[in-house]
């Protein structure tokens, strides 16, 4: 009998090495990550039963991704072991916890997942489908995983998309675009930076770019995450902007997989998967995520900053609020 998962994502899982940009010599402190995995970790820390499917790599750092993704809660039978080395992530933060990235990622595990690795019977029974556009920036990662988000659509899955850009991994900007378009056309819950949503519409303003896709596609639910200023957020005709919460940022790392991970649980507790939220709902379901982004970047690394329920709760009943305007 095929087991059920509530979520089920493929992609990328990788070792985020953290630099301090600001000490004189280069010492990494080593986390698991990789965006999908990230997400299924926030998930799994509401006691949403999660799987991934990804490649590691047959050496130390593929051990140490499956033992952490196993005890972030995350079911690791279809993470498979393949001969050529597992990803690699450079983290570098700045005085403010932000982070920039660079990659050790030419023909690694997670891009040779194929079309064979896909478990399409057991994403036939999920309640979600979650990828991103990293596993679509090479072959056969790409392949595959626009082969399992086109099944999941066509058997009533639905399907969560985060494009998670990263300009690093793609041979040039148009080529970016056109996969991640891809990938939206496939989805139902689609979360965007504030930057990815200028890059994909051409805008620098929010609401002018959530209408550009209000007008090509019809999500259940879009979310536009903006840092420091919150998020925007879409449900049927309803559109609301909500604010974030005044933690002492560490590491950003993860803060916006935390968020989705958060939404993506929410959802599927209070039964709202194939609703169209009222306001009341939408207003809890952005300051539950906020919460949970916003507790992520208090500490080093993504998975292992995942907070609680009870921690987003109390984050949510007794931390401040931040205003900062929406560039």
């Amino acid at each position: 009998m095929t087991k059920q998962y509530e979520i089920l994502a493929a992609g990328e899982c990788l070792v985020d090495f953290v630099r301090d940009a600001n000490t004189a010599k280069i010492v990494l402190e080593g986390n698991p990550g990789g965006a999908p995995a990230n997400v299924l970790a926030m998930a799994a820390k509401m006691g949403i039963s999660t799987a991934l499917v990804t490649k590691v790599g047959n050496d130390s750092f593929g051990d140490f991704l499956k033992n952490k993704v196993e005890e972030a809660g995350i079911d690791t039978f279809f993470v498979a072991t393949d001969e050529a080395p597992t990803t690699l992530a450079i983290v570098s933060l700045d005085k403010s916890g932000n982070r920039s990235f660079s990659f050790y990622r030419n023909g690694t595990a997670d891009v040779r997942l194929c079309i064979e690795d896909i478990p399409f019977e057991t994403i036939s029974s999920a309640g979600v489908f979650h990828f991103g556009s990293v596993s679509l920036t090479a072959e056969p990662s790409r392949t595959a995983t626009l082969s399992a988000a086109k099944h999941a659509r066509e058997q009533g899955v639905k399907v969560s998309f985060d494009p998670n850009l990263r300009p690093l991994l793609w041979d040039n900007p148009d080529e970016a675009k056109e996969q991640i378009l891809r990938g939206l056309d496939l989805a139902n819950l689609v979360k965007l930076s504030d930057e990815e949503l200028f890059f994909l519409t051409g805008t620098d303003s929010i609401e002018e770019g959530i209408r550009i896709l209000e007008s090509r596609y019809s999500f259940d639910l879009l979310a536009v995450t903006c840092g420091p200023a919150g998020c925007v957020c879409q449900s049927g005709s309803l559109c609301l902007s909500g604010l974030t919460f005044d933690t002492d940022c560490i590491d950003t790392t993860g803060s916006g997989d935390a968020f989705w991970g958060a939404c993506l649980g929410w959802l599927l507790e209070n039964g709202k998967l194939d609703k169209t939220l009222s306001e009341s709902e939408l207003i809890t379901l952005m300051d539950f995520c906020n919460a949970a982004g916003s507790l992520t970047a208090t500490a080093m690394g993504a998975i292992p900053a995942m907070p609680n329920i009870d921690a987003i709760e109390e984050c949510i009943r007794s931390v401040p609020r931040v205003i900062v305007p929406r560039g």
